[in-house]
């Protein structure tokens, strides 16, 4: 589905991805691990179109994502949950949903898209009216996530969702994790916990230094391995 080919981006004369590739299987849970400064963020970014790249290819269903802006990536069906959550703290939970199908092809989708919301996210129908900036860290990602849903992707890309929560929420996290995973959903999940990340997962990628140095079935990948390889031991 999403194809990146000897892919090289950076950041001005600061190089971060080298001759990086990667596939992206329709309707599989593909998590990207390694430490920080791996170029996983910097990955996404390039994606995203937010990174200028310098050399490679980026294709989704074999069409070329290189000359589609940011703004226009939900035209392409795709959409990211950054990390950080970067909800809109001034508006309420469903303003902030319905920014999630701004763009004029999703608005006839968005009445039943955010139904679908609210049946997964329940906390998020009690609050509807609430104010963003008012939720927890672990409500916030909540948030992110269901407003990344609202265009009903078919990519959807989740960078670190786990970051910052308490234990319970990411017990939690990983449970939706799980749930859109069954749903046939393709994503693309970035996520520092890499026993969670292997475990909800169908393929691994382990970045360092903007390389992959390995590729693996979730199945066939030894913990033990993958974290002396993580830490370069």
């Amino acid at each position: 589905m999403l194809e990146i080919n000897n892919l090289r981006a950076g950041y001005g004369a600061i190089n971060v991805l080298w001759d990086l590739s990667l596939n992206i299987e329709a309707g599989k849970l593909t998590t990207i691990i390694g430490p920080n400064g791996a170029g996983k963020t910097t990955l996404l970014r390039a994606v995203m179109g937010l990174v200028p790249v310098s050399q490679g290819t980026i294709t989704l269903d074999g069409k070329s994502l290189g000359d589609i802006p940011t703004w226009k990536m939900t035209e392409a069906s795709m959409a990211m949950i950054p990390e950080g959550r970067m909800v809109f703290r001034d508006m309420t939970i469903e303003e902030n949903l319905m920014m999630g199908a701004f763009a004029p092809r999703h608005r006839a989708a968005a009445p039943g898209n955010l139904e679908k919301s609210y049946q997964m996210f329940p906390r998020l129908r009690e609050r509807r009216k609430q104010l963003a900036g008012s939720l927890s860290g672990g409500e916030a990602q909540m948030l992110a996530m269901a407003r990344g849903l609202m265009s009903d992707p078919k990519l959807l890309i989740i960078d670190e969702p786990s970051l910052g929560l308490a234990p319970v929420m990411v017990n939690e996290l990983f449970d939706i994790l799980g749930r859109l995973k069954q749903d046939k959903r393709t994503i693309v999940l970035v996520e520092q916990n890499t026993q969670r990340a292997v475990g909800v997962a169908d393929h691994v990628y382990l970045m360092q230094s903007g390389k992959v140095v390995l590729s693996q079935p979730a199945a066939e990948v030894s913990l033990d391995h993958l974290h002396k390889l993580y830490f370069a031991r």
